[in-house]
């Protein structure tokens, strides 16, 4: 392997890594660390490998056949089956971009003192304009990197001394004594936050972006795998400070400002500076991907012109899509909805449109048209057919799980 493609692999992880781990997979992984201890560290191993195997697939997807996973749904399938999944992705991705803006203005309120809501829109016009002003590769590459300082949950975890074998027992479903619908409800949100879709898209639409072709494919293996466990793992991280810290002193999480316990408590005032310029960085990065992302499904859907790298008058609707949702998503901020409410019920929610997203790609996925001789293995497959069922489950359990264990 050349050492441009080293290079490359190594800034693909870190890429990786920063839009892993957002707001959703932070406040899902502390909430069930405090609730729970290490019991809910499963759902987090299982929706890794999951995305592991959806994102490789979506890399390979747009290297082969040169389409980004929804332009080739919409291909597939036609514009009426599209825009079931289009119409169900403009309402979760609103919610979920207002929880990461809601995740940058905690993080300011954190460093500064002044309410969260009073920075909803300075974030929301810098935002806009750096996706204005930038290229696609100061999105994927600039601020991801800066998301490395997610790391001081790994170092936060490690300095609590975890019990190894309790770490391990994690890694097995076990029920709780009690509060069993909050137990399945965290455990919806933590798999909806790790599988998000908007991940699958971006990354495609990115490979397209960057021009990716079959020599790709291995970079694009190693990226997927590397990339999302290292992404899992301090999400695990998380987990583990949250039930050192939180868990064993009784205390629950009602919002973003106990999550910053976990880090201080092992790390004192620095390590309280640096999880808000960490959440703020992470959630920041996650806007960025969220708003190109519904700006890419929409103009791939409808056939616009579209790419970042474009002057915004050379793709003027799809600069026109990711300006109305950016100010519309903070709006959900300015006028005070709780950041961490409206998090986790997007995380949950995020469930319910799986199914949509994940059936007509393993049908792409098989297709010959698209991908020739690099069609899904029967490993691959069998995986993928399990997300369909674990992601169907999961959509009709949330809606009560929601009303019962998501106060």
């Amino acid at each position: 392997m050349k050492p441009k493609q080293i290079f490359e692999i190594a800034l693909g992880v870190i890429t990786s890594v920063g839009g892993f781990l957002e707001i959703g997979s932070i406040a899902t992984a502390a909430q069930a660390g405090a609730m729970f201890g290490f019991q809910l560290l499963w759902p987090i191993a299982l929706g890794t490998l999951c995305l592991i195997f959806l994102i490789e697939m979506s890399g390979r997807l747009a290297a082969v056949s040169h389409h980004p996973l929804p332009a080739a749904v919409r291909e597939r399938f036609g514009f009426n089956y599209f825009v079931m999944p289009l119409l169900a992705e403009t309402v979760i991705d609103l919610f979920v971009l207002a929880s990461e803006i809601g995740g940058v203005c905690l993080g300011l309120q954190l460093l500064t003192g002044v309410q969260f809501f009073y920075w909803a829109l300075p974030v929301a016009v810098l935002i806009w304009a750096l996706l204005w002003r930038g290229t696609f590769s100061i999105i994927e590459y600039g601020v991801s990197v800066l998301g490395l300082t997610t790391i001081v949950f790994i170092a936060a975890a490690a300095k609590t001394h975890p019990p190894l074998q309790m770490i391990g027992a994690g890694f097995l479903p076990t029920l709780p004594g009690s509060h069993k619908a909050q137990y399945w409800f965290l455990a919806v949100s933590i798999i909806g936050a790790t599988i998000s879709p908007y991940l699958l898209n971006f990354y495609s639409s990115g490979a397209v972006e960057d021009k990716w072709t079959e020599k790709d494919l291995v970079p694009n293996r190693l990226t997927a795998g590397l990339g999302m466990s290292f992404g899992g793992t301090i999400s695990m991280a998380v987990l583990i400070a949250a039930a050192m810290i939180l868990h064993s002193r009784g205390i629950s999480i009602d919002s973003y400002e106990q999550i910053a316990m976990e880090v201080t408590v092992p790390l004192g005032m620095w390590g309280y500076r640096i999880f808000a310029v960490a959440l703020i960085i992470a959630c920041f990065g996650a806007a960025l991907e969220l708003s190109l992302d519904i700006a890419y499904v929409y103009a791939q859907g409808f056939g616009w012109r579209w790419s970042e790298d474009l002057r915004p008058a050379e793709a003027s609707r799809f600069t026109l899509v990711y300006t109305m949702f950016i100010f519309a998503a903070c709006l959900l901020i300015a006028f005070g909805a709780d950041p961490l409410k409206l998090t986790l019920f997007a995380m949950a929610a995020t469930a319910l449109i799986l199914p949509l997203i994940v059936f007509p790609f393993l049908i792409v996925m098989n297709d010959k048209r698209y991908l020739r001789n690099h069609t899904n293995s029967p490993l691959t497959n069998v995986i993928v057919c399990f997300v369909i069922l674990l992601a169907a489950a999961m959509a009709i359990v949330t809606i009560p799980l929601e009303i019962f264990g998501g106060h």
